[in-house]
């Protein structure tokens, strides 16, 4: 026997289009970036990407504890 049917919650659409505008917003930095960057040293040019590529990740646990509890901050 299954449990009561719950309502999706209207924040897990949400959440995702917030997910793929982080994505596309910091990828448009990254890449606004692409000019400076090339005049490094190709050890700082990797060093810069890895970290870029690494960064977005952080602003994501906020957003998934609010797509799951409906707040940004763990109590």
């Amino acid at each position: 026997m299954s449990g009561p049917i719950v309502e999706p919650s209207w924040r897990k659409p949400a959440g995702i289009f917030g997910i793929l505008a982080i994505i596309v917003l910091w990828a448009a930095l990254v890449a606004s970036l692409a000019a400076l960057v090339e005049k490094w040293p190709v050890l700082l040019q990797g060093l810069f990407y890895l970290v870029a590529g690494i960064a977005w990740i952080a602003p994501l646990k906020p957003l998934l504890r609010w797509m799951e509890t409906g707040r940004f901050r763990a109590e």
